[in-house]
């Protein structure tokens, strides 16, 4: 793939995150009767369980065993702010958007050249939107 085929794949993996990001972070609002942080909780999870397939198709046992122990810790993280502070979840969103930074510079999975960045942009947007409604008081069901 060429620089320009790349900067240009790259831009479209950012455009497409943000907008599945701002899709994300609305369809939580669609579960009204659910607490937010109890969505939210099983969308981190979701999103960090994704590594663990494309790891699965990498095939190496110590990518398994690495990315199902972040699956593991998103999952500890997601469950303690149900009861916590929903705000764990922003900062496990953003913690995601880190980790596919990370993964998008090395490529320790090996197959997953567009998803980091666009998995980067979801985490981004369902964080900033996520935070914007807990900073404004919405973080239960009425």
């Amino acid at each position: 793939m060429t620089a320009v085929a790349s900067t240009t794949a790259t831009t479209r993996a950012l455009r497409w995150g943000v907008a599945i990001g701002g899709a994300q972070a609305a369809l939580a609002l669609a579960f009204w009767w659910v607490d937010l942080a109890t969505v939210h909780a099983l969308m981190v999870v979701l999103i960090a369980a994704v590594y663990v397939g494309f790891a699965v198709s990498d095939g190496r046992t110590r990518v398994i065993a690495v990315e199902s122990a972040l699956a593991a810790a998103f999952f500890v993280v997601s469950a303690i702010a149900i009861t916590a502070t929903p705000w764990l979840l922003v900062a496990a969103y953003l913690a995601h958007g880190a980790k596919d930074l990370w993964q998008h510079r090395h490529q320790f999975v090996r197959g997953t050249r567009w998803w980091p960045p666009f998995c980067f942009a979801v985490d981004l947007t369902v964080a900033t939107l996520l935070a914007a409604q807990l900073a404004l008081g919405g973080s239960s069901p009425p």
